[in-house]
């Protein structure tokens, strides 16, 4: 006969007790629990397994919970283990961690019932690059962008101001404007010149005097600042005087407007005085000295035509040179000076200008085709070398244009650059091959 237990009772041990039933019928319960990886035996006491055992109002809450899901509309019962689908991992994503039940979402007796589960990869798949955008094959046609000259779907052509914009040529201009602004700077000579000749030289006057506003708005830049007033006098003065008495007039009218120049700078004082005296001579001589000749030859009996030989043989090597550099220039000519220029586009305006100075020579003044060829190649030689001068006085100044007073051409003096030194080329040629008769 074994001794007496002292603590012992009549009751049998835990691990000897019979299960008890559970309070409601579930035919999937588990017959053991796994632990680590191994079957461990529902009969072994929970203490001897180290696992702690739940505490008896948690249990009865979580029977509650349960018992409430099954009762509620839409259970499916036979939609695999635990009342979950079969595609959803086991614990579920609202398993409460105690007891392994799952927690409606509108049951205030679990605290984390309205928080949306964690998740490592998105709902309805397996991969975690699933969010991910996928890499398009090479060899897949869709997946390649649209070739480079057709218009994607979805972009409206530009109209308007960009259209505009984009509609410049190879040279860098707005061609349309240039060709209008033209087109009026041409009937602006033209008419009066055959009309009216005094009228003519009033717009000689009137452009000299813009030109010489032009030129000293532009070396104010580098700080010289010649005067103004007595040089745009002067270019009035220089022209009435050509037109009226002569070359020797024409000569005298460029002292008069350099003294009228210096005197007049000499009232603001000796500082920077040698500066802006040279300025000051440089654009009474460049402009309405220059310019003078177009009155000089107007003044002539037949000088109505023969202002039309020299523009024209201008205008047709300003044409050719752009045409044939816009579309075969290769070679820069002067890339430090103008870059734009190319050898290509001086065979241009030399060929142009000396055919269209052969054909008008003939038919106007009677004189010999290559005397008239020769007259264009010099006329286009002394025009591109007055548009390199102003491009070399534009680059030291840093400017661009000398104004935007002309759509698609800049400045006034950006279109008689090419002209001034033409004109006295122009005055000696036609006074060898056809002088002034009477």
């Amino acid at each position: 006969m074994s001794p007496v237990d002292p603590y012992g009772s009549a009751e049998p041990h835990g691990w000897e007790r019979p299960a008890s039933a559970a309070p409601w019928p579930d035919r999937e319960l588990e017959p053991e629990v796994r632990s680590r990886g191994f079957a461990v035996s529902p009969d072994r006491p929970a203490e001897s397994r180290g696992i702690p055992q739940a505490d008896p109002g948690a249990v009865t809450r979580d029977a509650a919970a349960m018992v409430r899901r099954r009762e509620a509309p839409g259970y499916d019962r036979g939609a695999g283990r635990h009342g979950r689908s079969p595609a959803e991992p086991a614990g579920g994503p609202d398993r409460f961690p105690s007891s392994g039940h799952h927690a409606p979402a509108d049951d205030r007796d679990y605290p984390t019932a309205q928080q949306a589960p964690i998740r490592d990869t998105p709902v309805g798949s397996e991969h975690p690059t699933a969010q991910l955008q996928p890499v398009p094959d090479d060899d897949d046609p869709a997946a390649q962008p649209p070739p480079r000259g057709r218009r994607r779907p979805g972009r409206r052509r530009a109209t308007g101001a960009a259209a505009r914009q984009r509609s410049s040529g190879k040279a860098g201009r707005n061609l349309p404007a240039a060709i209008g602004v033209g087109v009026g700077l041409g009937a602006l000579i033209l008419v009066p010149l055959f009309l009216y000749p005094f009228a003519f030289v009033v717009v000689v006057a009137g452009a000299l005097a813009v030109g010489c506003w032009e030129m000293t708005r532009a070396v104010s830049r580098a700080g010289v600042h010649p005067p103004l007033v007595p040089l745009a006098a002067g270019s009035v003065l220089v022209s009435g005087l050509a037109w009226f008495a002569g070359p020797d007039a024409l000569t005298l009218g460029l002292v008069v407007t350099v003294l009228g120049a210096l005197v007049w700078r000499l009232g603001d004082g000796l500082a920077g005085f040698r500066r802006d005296a040279l300025a000051s001579t440089l654009i009474a001589v460049y402009v309405p000295f220059l310019g003078g000749f177009a009155a000089l030859m107007a003044a002539a009996e037949d000088g109505a035509l023969r202002v039309l030989v020299t523009m024209a043989a201008v205008v047709l090597s300003d044409t050719g040179g752009y045409a044939a550099g816009a579309n075969f220039g290769r070679h820069p000519m002067a890339p430090t000076i103008s870059p734009k220029k190319s050898w290509e586009g001086l065979a241009g305006s030399l060929g142009a200008a000396a055919l269209g100075g052969a054909l008008l020579i003939w038919l106007l003044f009677d004189v010999a085709p290559w005397w008239g060829a020769l007259f264009g190649v010099a006329v286009s030689a002394a025009a591109v070398l007055g548009d390199l001068a102003e491009s070399m006085i534009k680059r030291d100044l840093g400017v661009k244009d000398m104004s935007n007073l002309l759509p698609g051409h800049g400045g006034l003096m950006d279109r008689l650059d090419s002209v001034l030194f033409a004109l006295p080329t122009a005055y000696l040629l036609l006074a060898l091959f056809a002088p002034v008769t009477g």
